[in-house]
């Protein structure tokens, strides 16, 4: 779905929750798994105006990479009797009792970007299959065939999983073939950008330099595996990421990224926001706009969910993020010679 689309899509969002998001005095909170990647304070101030703009009250945990401190987090926001509690897991299986705990204590939940499967709560996020194959699909326009390497997310986050299930969907036929040859991938530890940058450069050493496209399943991890590639006097070849980072962006419009997928925070932060406030009225989860029944989780177990659409941003389309307020001209286009990118 193209950008105006999926805008569009998420403003009908919006609106239709209007009617259902009368409550007041009710409190939202997040457990958030982290706050070290950029997007999530996107994601906070979207989710915090919806739920403010209700007359509802917002109050947050923060993790900080550990699953212990989410579980202990959610145990405290229990005690504070919230309505519904947003969760960004990060450990998805780790954290069922938690949500259990939350279930027992009458509070709802919602699965936010991230999927712990539990029927009972919504899951509310972008398409990261989809995600996945946007990243794909866009570095093999650029290098239909040669080594890749996959630097995937934390192994405990099913992000990382889908992100790549819709990778081998796109690639199956080249890698069947022969045409694309699979010569690193790996997991990365919290998904962290050093973490990232030493497992690129364990992959060159391992196979000699003959990397051809690093397929990274974030922008914080694309910025190591393009310092990793720097280093090797190899910067400029084929890079995928998503996120929307403005640094990513700007590699995109340098050339040292091909492809950043952007899921608009500001949409699903919105639109969550606004269906917790719709779950603390009481309205049932299927009688929310946009839901719809997803159950590819590992375990396959049906949830409602709500499943956004991203927007892949290239050096053809920068202008989009630019229009759209995400970031400014200035930062797109930092370094880059004037009318050699669109947009800059």
């Amino acid at each position: 779905m193209k950008f105006a689309a999926a805008f569009a899509a998420g403003v009908a969002m919006s609106l239709a929750f209007a009617g259902a998001a009368s409550a007041k005095d009710k409190t939202i909170a997040v457990s958030w798994k982290t706050f070290q990647e950029e997007r999530w304070k996107t994601d906070e101030a979207a989710i915090k105006a919806a739920v403010e703009a209700a007359g509802n009250t917002y109050i947050s945990t923060d993790a900080q990479t550990s699953a212990q401190k989410q579980a202990a987090d959610i145990e405290g926001l229990i005690a504070q009797k919230p309505d519904v509690v947003l969760v960004v897991a990060y450990d998805s299986d780790a954290i069922l009792p938690s949500i259990k705990a939350l279930s027992d204590a009458g509070i709802k939940s919602i699965a936010y970007d991230v999927q712990f499967e539990d029927p009972n709560a919504l899951y509310i996020t972008f398409d990261n299959v989809g995600v996945g194959r946007i990243i794909a699909e866009e570095i093999q326009k650029v290098k239909p065939e040669g080594n890749y390497a996959f630097i995937k997310g934390d192994k405990g986050d099913p992000n990382a999983t889908f992100l790549f299930q819709g990778m081998m969907e796109v690639l199956k036929d080249g890698l069947d073939s022969g045409k694309i040859k699979n010569v690193c991938e790996t997991f990365t530890d919290k998904w962290a950008p050093d973490n990232a940058q030493k497992n690129m450069e364990q992959c060159l050493t391992s196979t000699g330099n003959k990397v051809d496209a690093v397929l990274s399943e974030n922008d914080g991890m694309a910025s190591g595996v393009v310092a990793a590639l720097t280093a090797q006097g190899m910067a400029g070849i084929p890079v995928g990421g998503q996120d929307g980072d403005l640094a990513a962006i700007n590699r995109v419009a340098l050339g040292t990224q091909t492809v950043s997928v952007w899921k608009n925070s500001k949409d699903l932060g919105k639109v969550a926001g606004e269906a917790a406030n719709a779950l603390a009225d009481g309205t049932p989860m299927e009688k929310i706009a946009g839901v719809t029944k997803f159950s590819g989780g590992k375990n396959g177990v049906e949830m409602n969910s709500i499943l956004l659409n991203p927007t892949p941003i290239t050096k053809a389309n920068i202008n989009v993020a630019i229009e759209a307020g995400h970031i400014t001209k200035e930062q797109a286009c930092a370094g880059v010679a004037a009318g050699a990118v669109p947009g800059c």
